[in-house]
Order: structure tokens, then C-alpha cells, then sequence
């Protein structure tokens, strides 16, 4: 978000290249809490249905969503200015491309429940950050379910958009709807149960044994339902570290669940990942990956942070991590997948 004071009495030449340094960018962190908490509103308000049943002025879309004029000028104006909104010569506001795809409700890629998580769940917890760096501990453990169960029973369902697509490519990567014989699908962690439901729908031979804590498992069991693939579910409650996964499967999915498990937990669920496939069976790890020397993405090593604050060891890691800890387990061929989520899959097989 851009701020339109740059005092000339705050800004000096650096020394590499003379340019002058100004407070823009600390001033535009500074208000980095804003958006979220701007979409959090328009949401709320129903701004985004409302234009999706077309443009309107400010005096109209007041009318639609009975919220205030003077509230609505405030947020609608700041959406303009973030390209999620567009204002018309003749005042009417309209949808963004952005908010047309993720901001209406009860579109396929719909990010509303993402934004109220952030404002809900994160942002009082990261509120704490300078605690937790000082002492090590997270406001509360999500990874263990004592503290963590409601946590994910509240928003699986909320980042279900977010994986779907990278669940898609992962159906179309594999070929299953080739299979003649049935496919056996571990979804471990499975949570809103995404994983599985878009391998199940690839093809009618795949059969997915999902495994999650109980709460959080009668949420993924309503989304296999509104799929129409409940009979081709299976479920094991518990604990990922004591849960018996069984044998004999063709594909495992652990998607996005190593970064809060921590190094030595993910060590051993791959582990116990690459005993429960058969000869042959593929590995699909889907995680928020930054590089090597942990200088980017940016959005990975903020998710690390996110780590810091709500798991006893979780971090983010890069593929070489990964791809270690696949090789110590006995898997072969690690390797990348383009997709459509925050990054590339990673696979290995087990030989």
C-alpha cells in the first residue's frame, strides 16, 4: 500500500548508488496489516457478491449491502487503489479480475475463509511474535491435538481452493484414469480431504484411505459426500506419529504437512510413508518451499514465521531438505512437479 508522504528532511543518498533513501517502503510495512483486514470487511458487507450482480455506485451498493456510505467510501476506494476493485468514469464500482475469481462466494476458487482465518486465527496470535522469538515457544502447539483440533476443524475447508488446482495437476501427473486394477491413495493429514478428492475424481479406480484426527476427519467426510465419493472412502483416526497407515498403496499425499511437524516428526513420517506404499508406489509432498540459502520466496519464509508462532518445531524447508530425508527413507527419483499452488509438488518412488 502506497503512502504519500515522503518527507525530503527523511531521505539521504546511499553509498553504492547515490539514489536517495526514503521511509516509503518501512511506511508501507507498517500498514501491511491493513488489506486483510479491508478484505475482512468488504467480505463481511457482502461487497464483492454485490458487484458480482454488476457495477453500481456508491449510493447503490450502500443500498445492497446496508452497510454505511461513508465506511463503504473508505474501503472500496482502498480496493481501487490494490486493483481489486475498478471505478468507472461514472463513479459505479466493479469486480476485479482477482476478486472475481476468489472473492465471490460460491465461486471454485473462493479465498473468503482464507482472509477470515488470517483475522481471525493469525493475526492475534502474531501479535505475540516478540514473545515467541524471545522465548522459543508457540502461543499454542496447532500440531498437537490436545490445542490443535478445533484450529483445523474450523478452516481445513478454508484453504481447500488454495490446493485444488495443485491437487488437479497432481491427478493429471499420475494418470490414474489409465488404471484398469484399483489405485490405493494415502491422504495423510488429509484434513478438508482435497488431496484425495481430486485424485478420487481423476479416475473411478482410486480408492483413498485418509488418515487425520477425528474431529477433523467428520469435516472431510461431508466433502467426499458433496463430491458423490463417499463409498470410495476409507478413514484411520489418530495421530500421525501413532496411527497404523496400513499397506499396499499406490500413492501417498502429504499435503502441507511437514512444515508443521518440524525436521525429526517429518523425517519419521516419510518414513513410515515409504513402508506403507508398494513397489513402485509415488510420494507427493506439497509444502511452501523456499531456496536453498533461505533468501526467498518471501512467502515461504513468512510461513516459516507463521511456524514460529504455532508449532513446537515447525519451519519451512527447501527441496534439498526434503529430497535428503526422501533418500534416507529409501525412496528414488525426487524431483519437482510444476503446479498450480504457492509451489512446485515434490515426488520420489519407492522402488
Amino acid at each position: 500500500m502506497a503512502t504519500t508522504i515522503s518527507p525530503a528532511s527523511n531521505t539521504a543518498p546511499t553509498a553504492s548508488t547515490g539514489a536517495p533513501v526514503t521511509p516509503e517502503r518501512i511506511s508501507q510495512l507498517a500498514w501491511g496489516y491493513a488489506p486483510p483486514l479491508i478484505l475482512e470487511a468488504a467480505l463481511r458487507h457482502g461487497v464483492f457478491d454485490a458487484l458480482d450482480r454488476g457495477a453500481k455506485s456508491l449510493a447503490e451498493l450502500t443500498l445492497a449491502t446496508g452497510a454505511t456510505e461513508r465506511g463503504l467510501a473508505a474501503i472500496v476506494n482502498v480496493l481501487v487503489g490494490l486493483d481489486l476493485l475498478k471505478k468507472g468514469g461514472d463513479g459505479k464500482y466493479s469486480l476485479g479480475p482477482d476478486s472475481a475469481a476468489f472473492l465471490v462466494s460460491g465461486r471454485p476458487g473462493y479465498l473468503g475463509g482464507l482472509i477470515r482465518h488470517t483475522s481471525e486465527d493469525l493475526i492475534p496470535r502474531w501479535l505475540h511474535l516478540s514473545e515467541v522469538v524471545a522465548n522459543g515457544r508457540p502461543v499454542a502447539p496447532v500440531n498437537q491435538q490436545k490445542s490443535g483440533a478445533g484450529f483445523f476443524e474450523s478452516f481445513v475447508n478454508d484453504i481447500f481452493p488454495m490446493s485444488y488446482p495443485a491437487a488437479q495437476d497432481l491427478a493429471r501427473h499420475l494418470r490414474l484414469d489409465l488404471m484398469s486394477d484399483p489405485v490405493h491413495v494415502l491422504d495423510l493429514a488429509a484434513g478438508s480431504g482435497v488431496w484425495g478428492i481430486a485424485l478420487a475424481e481423476s479416475s473411478p479406480q482410486v480408492h483413498v484411505c485418509a488418515v487425520d484426527w477425528p474431529g477433523v476427519i467428520k469435516v472431510m467426510h461431508k466433502n467426499f459426500e458433496k463430491f458423490g465419493l463417499a463409498e470410495r472412502l476409507s478413514f484411520r483416526e489418530g495421530d500421525l506419529q501413532e496411527a497404523d497407515f496400513g499397506s499396499g498403496y499406490q500413492v501417498a499425499t502429504l499435503g502441507h504437512i511437514l512444515h508443521s511437524e518440524g525436521p525429526e516428526r517429518s523425517r519419521a513420517l516419510i518414513a513410515k510413508t515409504f513402508h506403507a506404499l508398494a513397489s513402485g508406489g509415488t510420494i507427493a509432498i506439497a509444502e511452501f518451499l523456499v531456496n536453498a540459502d533461505r533468501t526467498g520466496p518471501v512467502n515461504g519464509l513468512i510461513f516459516a514465521v507463521n511456524m514460529l508462532v504455532n508449532t513446537d518445531n515447525g519451519n519451512t524447508y527447501c527441496f534439498e531438505e526434503i529430497a535428503a530425508w526422501l533418500d534416507e527413507a529409501g525412496f528414488v527419483e525426487a524431483r519437482t512437479l510444476p503446479s498450480r499452488g504457492p509451489s512446485p509438488l515434490i515426488l520420489a518412488n519407492k522402488p
